[in-house]
Order: C-alpha cells, then sequence, then structure tokens
C-alpha cells in the first residue's frame, strides 16, 4: 500500500491512492464523532479517531517530499511521548484545563505554519511566476493565523481560569466591546490589504492583533460559561486547521478541520440552548458580573437545616428513589468513586437511583460523564436533564453533590437574576433534598444565592463531598 501511495500515479500526474487514503481517514474521522456522542460507543469513537490520524499522517510523510524524514519521526515520537505520559498522569478533575492547553497548541501550530509558508513560500507551492505570493493563499495564511492567534491566546485564558491560576470572575474592561469590535475590524481590514500587498508587517500586525483579541474575548467570560468556551475553542482550532489546510493544499487537514470546526459549533449551540442563552451573549462576556459585582453585600441571613451523614443515611435507606446531582464540588473533591459505592449500598437496599447530569455541569461538556464512567456508573443509571428532570416530583431524595447554579430556581422565579431562563433542575419538588456543599458562604459560579438551602425539606451536609459520602457509606455499612 505504501508503494503505490508513494508511485502510483493516473494520467493528471494526481495519485488516486492519496485521495483513497484521506477518505478513508475522513470517514473514520466521522465515525469517531459519531462513537463520541455516547458513553458506549466512545471506546469506539476514540479508535476510529486513532486509526483515521495514523491514516492521515502517514499519506502525507509517504507522498510528500520531505526535507528531513528523520528529523520529523523524531520530532512525533517527542511528541507522542509527552502527550501519553501528561494522559496517563493528569487526574480526571484537570481534565478541562488539559484540553484548553491542547487547544492553545493546534492554535500554536497553525499560526507557526502560517510563519513558515509566508517565509518560504516556494516550499509550500504558493507563488506566482512573478515571485509574489498567490493572492488567495495570502486570505488563507491571513486567516490561518489570525483564527490560530485567537485560539491559542484564548485557550491560554481559559486553561489560567479552569485551573484556578487566574480568577474565574468575569473581568469587564471599561468599552470592551467597542474595543473587540475595533480590533477585529482592523484584522480584517489588514487580511484584506495583504491580499494586494504581502508586506512583512501587515502580517505581523495580523498576528499580534489576534494575540490581543484572543485575551480579550475571554477574559470577560465567567466560570459559568465554561464549557460553551471549551467547545468555542475547539471549534476555533478545527477552523484554523482547515485554513492551513488549505494553504498546505492537504485534503486530509480540510476535511479534519472542518469537521472539528463544525463540530464545536454545533456543541457551542447546544450548550448555549442549554443555558437559555445566545452564542453572541456568551462571546460577549460578563456572565454573573452584576452578581459578582454585589458580592461583597451582606446576603440576608435566612434560617438552614443542618444535617449529618447519619442523619443522611437513615432518610437514604428509607426512600424508595434516589437521584443524584452531581457538580463540579464532586469533580473536586474526586468523589464519584466514593457515591458509586454509596449508590450500590441503597441498591442492595432496593432503592432506586439515578443520576442526573445538566449539559453545563462541571467545566466542560460532558465533564460529569466522564467522572462517573471512571467511577464504574452503569450508563444506564446516567440520564440527561430533559430525560429525568419530571422525576423529580415523585423522587423521594434529590442528592446534590456539588453543583449549584444547575440546581437553582431563581433560574425560573427571579427575572433578575444572572441565570433566569437557565433549565435547571426541579430538585425543589422532591420530597427530600440533601445538599452537599463546604460551607453556607460560598456561591455558585454564576454569583447568586441558592433558594434551594433554605427549603423546608432541604438538609445541608457541609463539609469536604468526598469525605461526607465516606461518613454516609461507614453510616450505611453500620
Amino acid at each position: 500500500m505504501l508503494s503505490f501511495l508513494a508511485a502510483g500515479t493516473d494520467g493528471a500526474g494526481v495519485n488516486p491512492w492519496v485521495g483513497l487514503a484521506y477518505l478513508v481517514a475522513g470517514v473514520l474521522f466521522i465515525l469517531a464523532l459519531r462513537g463520541l456522542s455516547h458513553p458506549t460507543t466512545s471506546r469506539a469513537g476514540n479508535r476510529y479517531g486513532m486509526a483515521g490520524m495514523l491514516i492521515a499522517v502517514v499519506t502525507t510523510l509517504v507522498t510528500h517530499d520531505l526535507a528531513s524524514l528523520p528529523e520529523i519521526l523524531v520530532a512525533i515520537g517527542i511528541g507522542g511521548v509527552i502527550g501519553f505520559v501528561i494522559a496517563r498522569r493528569i487526574k480526571m478533575t484537570d481534565m478541562p484545563q488539559l484540553v484548553a492547553a491542547f487547544h492553545s497548541l493546534v492554535g500554536l501550530a497553525a499560526v507557526l505554519v502560517g510563519w513558515a509558508a509566508y517565509l518560504n513560500p516556494e516550499a509550500f507551492s504558493i507563488l506566482l511566476p512573478s515571485g509574489a505570493i498567490n493572492p488567495v493563499s495570502r486570505l488563507e495564511l491571513g486567516l490561518g493565523i489570525a483564527i490560530g492567534a485567537i485560539t491559542f491566546s484564548g485557550s491560554v485564558i481559559a486553561f489560567l481560569k479552569l485551573a484556578g491560576k487566574m480568577s474565574g470572575a468575569p473581568i469587564l474592561l471599561p468599552a470592551r466591546h467597542l474595543i473587540n469590535l475595533g480590533t477585529l475590524a482592523a484584522i480584517l481590514g489588514l487580511t484584506g490589504w495583504f491580499m494586494t500587498d504581502q508586506a512583512i508587517w501587515i502580517i505581523a500586525t495580523i498576528t499580534v492583533l489576534a494575540f490581543v483579541i484572543g485575551f480579550l474575548l475571554i477574559i470577560p467570560i465567567g466560570g459559568a460559561d465554561m464549557p460553551v468556551v471549551v467547545s468555542m475553542l475547539n471549534s476555533y482550532s478545527g477552523w484554523a486547521a482547515a485554513a492551513m489546510g488549505f494553504t498546505l493544499g492537504n485534503t486530509a487537514m480540510i476535511v479534519t478541520g472542518a469537521l472539528v470546526g463544525s463540530s464545536g459549533a454545533i456543541l457551542s449551540y447546544i450548550m448555549c440552548r442549554a443555558m437559555n442563552r445566545s452564542f453572541i451573549s456568551v462571546i460577549a462576556g460578563g456572565f454573573g458580573a452584576e452578581a459578582s459585582a454585589a458580592g461583597g453585600a451582606a446576603k440576608e441571613q435566612r434560617p438552614w437545616k443542618q444535617g449529618s451523614a447519619d442523619d443522611a443515611a437513615f432518610m437514604l435507606k428509607q426512600a424508595e428513589s434516589v437521584i443524584i446531582i452531581p457538580g463540579y464540588g464532586m469533580a473536586v473533591a474526586q468523589a464519584q468513586h466514593a457515591l458509586r459505592e454509596m449508590a450500590d449500598h441503597l441498591k442492595k437496599e432496593g432503592v432506586s437511583v439515578k443520576y442526573a447530569i445538566h449539559p453545563v455541569a462541571g467545566r466542560m461538556p460532558g465533564h460529569m460523564n466522564v467522572l462517573l464512567a471512571e467511577a464504574n456508573v452503569p450508563y444506564d443509571e446516567v440520564f440527561e436533564l430533559e430525560d429525568i428532570n419530571s422525576e423529580f416530583a415523585q423522587c423521594d431524595v434529590a442528592f446534590i453533590i456539588g453543583a449549584n447554579d444547575v440546581v437553582n430556581p431563581a433560574a425560573k422565579t427571579d427575572k433578575s437574576s444572572p441565570i433566569y431562563g437557565m433549565p435547571v433542575f426541579d430538585v425543589d419538588k422532591a420530597k427530600q433534598v440533601f445538599f452537599i456543599k463546604r460551607s453556607m458562604g460560598g456561591v455558585g459560579y454564576a454569583g447568586v444565592d441558592n433558594d434551594v438551602f433554605y427549603m423546608d425539606q432541604t438538609m445541608m451536609l457541609l463539609a469536604d463531598a468526598k469525605k461526607m459520602v465516606e461518613d454516609i457509606n461507614k453510616a450505611l455499612d453500620a
């Protein structure tokens, strides 16, 4: 097969085996996306994606006249080892920032490839007989570098926020919308100018402005919108790769970039719909800013009930049905294994146990699903919001562990709330609510108080999530 790829061509001088190989790779990428859409097929989806990438990389290496194949293979080996080590060592709770970091590398790669093509256009076959770079190629270079730079700097900010190295609160600059629009207009204008004049200062200015706008677009976005940001940056990285695919004349890169870009855009739309927010409002940033700004004001003192692990264990044993709502607090405490152990105890007692996953729970799409899968929670016990929300009215216990905004009834009742209109779980309809959080002082990423804390049927379990669940397990064993 490799010999066909390297030598065989048709009458037009085009190798048909290359097209076939890239087609197979593209089909495998589509199957990968299909597989990743459900937990039960996600492993197969990963394998399809790996096989497709292997075919695409081998085909490119065999069919291109490379300056130094050994150097490229060494670079691939080094990158593969680094990626393998990181993937093995990374905690599942740190997966969102790892994804953001990887997105930044894709964006930086697009910038570097674009600059390499500009500085050495002969190697990329984008020169006209006159010695100038093809205007269409200049457009591709300008857009590819701009999207890549935005992806890189935006992903860096997302990484810092997700990793807790930077405040997750919105950072609102004066006249930020005017600055952002002006910067974007300048990038587009300079890209158009670059098509007529390939002066280095133009492409350098495009690069710098794109890096700047990447920072400016992400810093005003609060932590509650971070799942949308992650999927949005994923989309950006795909479009950057597609733009570079045109520059390189690589069909597989174009197809792959388009698949990643479009799937990321669709996922961003789904996440926005789950929060009842428009994509533009997320990009504009500032979700929860008003509440955060008012965060210094003293909260109204309202009565609430505190319980213990023994109280929770007794009530859970008496229940017929329990719905568990996990959130980022569960992820931080790494309580998913203890939680599954608790569920196993309850099922032995004849209690029906289900898990309710909100589309924006955690810090990236599917974050809670991955954590529960790591703890070997059966897939058929995990339900999305629209599939389980009607069951809370008949539920004996709603067990909230580390979630906040996704169970806040203010989203349904308080038009002044920054989360108003966001679909939330109807935990207020459950007969009994157990709410695990570290203290009564903390609020969700939206920065607003939660009426669920103060309901008559709510018992607050104030402790580290993992320790509290472990204590409940001990009480269930007793």
